[in-house]
Order: C-alpha cells, then structure tokens, then sequence
C-alpha cells in the first residue's frame, strides 16, 4: 500500500470527510484492521479565505505548495487537494512537487465519462463556479458541458457554504434552497449535479433528490484509495 498525502483545513469539517472515506476504503478493500496510510498538513483556514477574498491567488498557491511539499517530504507518494476551490492554485503546487497530484475534478470527470453524463450542474463556491478552473477543466479533458445557477442563486450557495456549513451548521431550510436550486439545473438540462465544494455533502445527500449527484469528496477519497493500492 503507498501512502496517501492530504493538504486539508479548507476547511476542517470537510477534511475529516477525507480521512474517514480513505480509511474506510482502504478497509473495505483489505479488510481487517487495515486502514490508510496518510500524511497529512491542515492549513489554518482564515488565512486562506482572507487570500480568497483578496483575490490574492499567487501568495494562496505558494503558501499551499509549502505546505505540499511538506508532506511530501513526510514520507506522502501523492497528494490530495481536500477542496475544490483552492484547485485554482493547482499549478503551483504541482509545479512544486515531485510526487503525482490527483486533481479533484479528474476524478469527478471520469465518473461521469463512466456514467455517459454529458452536461451537469455545478454547485459550489463563487470562485468555483464562476472561474474557469474548474469547468474548463471538465469540458476540455472530459467533453462535459457545465451548468451554473444564476446569480441570484450563486449568492445563495457561497453564503450557506462560508456562514454555515464551514462552521458545521446544517439547517433544513439552506437544504432545501439547495435542493430546488439543483431543480433548477435539472431544468436547465444537467442530467447530474456536481456538488463541487467539499462542505456541500454534510448538506444534500442522494437520498434528498432524485437527481444524480456527484459527491467529490467521495469520489476524490475513492481515486487516491484505488491509486494507493493500485501495483
């Protein structure tokens, strides 16, 4: 088994997502006692979302690709990002590392390329949805059209992310604008919706809709898994 690098704290509520979905995949594969093998650096995480607001991307990715090449020296044979926004910075921390870096909307793309889905809905941070990182990404790697909510319901989605969900509050109400927002895409022709901030699985489960969500924390845990136990 090779050991998992992960570079969280973006926030912690969603980080330890990532290490109970690593752990438990590597349980359910091996069985036993087995569990991953990690190395992990938690960031403190006002320090990047004040760089956020700032829009100061540059020092963002250097700070991240410190700490990325800190765990890999701690022994990590990849890395995870633990969230999709800071992937703007992507570049910077590959360019830093030496060890492969398993980007998040990868392994989203290539379950939907699995599933046949062409066009999906994205839900996320501003940065997230707005910016071209990330769905730029999904159409030139994977041909997936990518979806985004109005304005309006942009709004809604930062805010419940930054105010509540960040801070481990899940409110019914924020479900459920979250749930006819993900109508809305529906609508609009998403055939799926990616729940593309790390936060928004402690929120909106498939059990709560009918259309087909793409969790990708758990499908992020679930390449590095593969990835570690892979010969």
């Amino acid at each position: 088994m090779r050991t998992i690098g992960v570079l969280g704290g973006m926030s912690w509520e969603s980080t330890q997502s990532y290490y109970q979905a690593l752990n438990q995949g590597v349980n359910q594969a091996l069985g036993g006692f087995h569990s991953a093998k990690i190395v992990m650096v938690s960031v403190d995480f006002a320090e990047i979302e004040a760089l956020q607001k700032q829009g100061d991307w540059q020092t963002a990715g250097e700070l991240l690709a410190n700490a990325s090449t800190s765990i890999e020296k701690a022994g990590a044979e990849c890395l995870l990002l633990a969230t999709n926004t800071m992937h703007n910075v992507a570049p910077a921390i590959e360019a830093a590392l030496r060890i492969p870096f398993l980007h998040i909307a990868d392994a989203t793309g290539e379950q939907c390329q699995k599933d046949g889905v062409t066009r999906v809905g994205l839900l996320g941070t501003r940065f997230t949805m707005e910016q071209d990182f990330y769905k730029a990404r999904l159409q030139e790697r994977f041909g997936i059209d990518v979806v985004i909510p109005n304005e309006e319901e942009r709004i809604v989605v930062h805010q419940v992310i930054f105010d509540e969900l960040c801070h481990g509050r899940i409110h019914n109400a924020s479900r459920q604008r979250y749930l006819e927002i993900i109508e809305s895409l529906h609508q609009q022709g998403a055939q799926a919706v990616i729940l593309g901030c790390t936060e928004i699985a402690l929120l909106v489960e498939q059990q709560h809709t009918k259309v087909p969500l793409y969790d990708t924390t758990a499908l992020h845990a679930s390449k590095a898994v593969n990835w570690a136990l892979s010969n």
